[in-house]
């Protein structure tokens, strides 16, 4: 069966065996904005939850990526510093309709949960802490959980095919969740492994038939144009406000856009540790009041820098002066992801065509599957229970709830959200209405 895709700027018509490729005709730009729109709206959890979704929309419903070229663009985004489900989006987006499905795609990933985040900014800077939003999320939180221990078993089944996934698999998630080891060092062993070592390495196959649709100085070109898109604008504010925090947070965080490889958990200890000790923008117990309010909101996790920089800027110079931090904070932390996708896109079916460098994708895959079981298990923890601390026994941590803070109403909420979409095989968005509403009215009788 043949299936084809509209023609964009990265490719045309082509066999269904290509590792993108499925068997459904492309849609038009206006039914692939809805379902950016939905994923946008919709994309609780942080990244497992969010990757989850994607896949069940544009997948299992749409049939737009195949399976294995969704998991190719994953294996690609893991290795990119910043939000990986925001990425994945965007090349989603790319695949179907070249540049400007790659812009739709990735910025209505973001934007839904960007403009939540700014209004409980606002509230959060002349009011405080909101009870009412914190009980309106009870119940998110523990549907996001059911979400991401569904994506963790979808992926396992995907990635796990064998002894030596399922090794290195659990090697990732001991690495991560008790020693602590960097998430580019674990990523960088196992992907060395598999380019070396593994079944795929070994195929008797030179390389498919499979080359990247552009030329070298298409790339150079996609390069210095996003150069530019991301820094001219940055360097232009600095310059015509004097220095002012507007510049400090433009390069503060165009330099966490780069440096920061893992997905946001990765951010959260790097820019927390400079937001608080070296700049003064932001306590502690701020930070961690944006960190819950951006775990509980649509979009990605990484939009905790757009808090931080609201109120960094509503700190030092009011209202207005905090909707301008807001927009530089995003456009130093977003802006670079469309230039890692758009100039790499085009070789990530390449990337996967390669006997060797598929053995290190496959690792990767693997290791994929120790991350989101570490972040499963770190979100299930920090939801269950109110206190939950880090306990160092020599090189090994291991966190340690509080039984006393054990929370039975997100148990309730859980099982019941673990019910309707496990069991009873509803959406994603329904249950999370009913979770909201649950947890509200548990939070108002309890």
């Amino acid at each position: 069966m043949t299936g084809r895709h509209t023609e964009t700027g990265s490719q045309s018509a082509e066999s269904s065996d290509t590792p993108g490729q499925s068997d459904t005709e492309a849609p038009s730009f206006q039914d692939a904005l809805g379902a950016w729109t939905r994923i946008g709206v919709t994309s609780f959890g942080g990244p497992a939850a969010q990757i989850a979704l994607m896949h069940k929309v544009i997948v299992e419903e749409k049939g737009w990526l195949s399976e294995r070229g969704f998991l190719n663009a994953l294996n690609f985004c893991m290795l990119l510093p910043g939000p990986e489900a925001m990425q994945l989006a965007t090349y989603a987006g790319w695949r179907l309709h070249g540049v400007a499905g790659g812009l739709a795609a990735g910025l209505m990933f973001v934007l839904p949960g960007a403009g939540v985040i700014l209004a409980l900014g606002l509230l959060y800077a002349y009011f405080g802490s909101v009870p009412l939003v914190s009980a309106l999320f009870l119940g998110i939180k523990a549907a996001v959980l059911v979400i991401v221990i569904e994506a963790l078993i979808k992926v396992a089944k995907r990635a796990l095919h064998e002894t030596s996934h399922w090794v290195i698999a659990g090697l990732a998630f001991v690495g991560i969740f008790f020693l602590d080891l960097p998430y580019p060092l674990l990523i960088a062993a196992f992907a060395a492994y598999g380019f070396f070592f593994s079944n795929a390495a070994d195929d008797a196959g030179e390389t498919q038939a499979v080359s990247p649709d552009v030329s070298l100085a298409d790339t150079v070109r996609t390069i210095s144009t996003w150069l530019a898109i991301w820094l001219i604008p940055l360097l232009a504010i600095d310059l015509a406000t004097g220095g002012s925090i507007l510049g400090d947070i433009g390069w503060f965080f165009s330099t966490l856009a780069v440096v920061t490889f893992g997905g946001a958990y990765a951010v959260l200890a790097y820019m927390a540790q400079d937001v608080v000790n070296h700049f003064g923008w932001l306590t502690a117990g701020e930070m961690m009041d944006g960190l819950g309010l951006a775990e509980t909101t649509p979009g990605p996790l990484i939009l905790v820098t757009q808090f931080v920089g609201f109120l960094s800027g509503f700190r030092e110079g009011g209202v207005w002066l905090a909707l301008a931090a807001a927009f530089v904070t995003l456009w130093a932390t977003f802006a670079p992801c469309f230039l890692w996708i758009f100039a790499g896109a085009p070789y990530i079916e390449w990337i996967g065509a390669q006997p060797r460098l598929k053995g290190a994708l496959s690792a990767i895959t693997a290791a994929v599957v120790g991350v989101i079981l570490n972040l499963s298990v770190w979100f299930a923890l920090h939801v269950f229970f109110s206190t939950v601390e880090p306990q160092r026994y020599g090189f090994v941590t291991v966190w340690q709830p509080d039984a006393s803070s054990l929370d039975w109403r997100v148990i309730v909420l859980a099982l019941v959200s673990g019910a309707l979409l496990l069991w009873r095989g509803w959406s994603i968005l329904p249950v999370l209405a009913i979770a909201a509403g649950l947890g509200v009215t548990l939070s108002l009788t309890t």
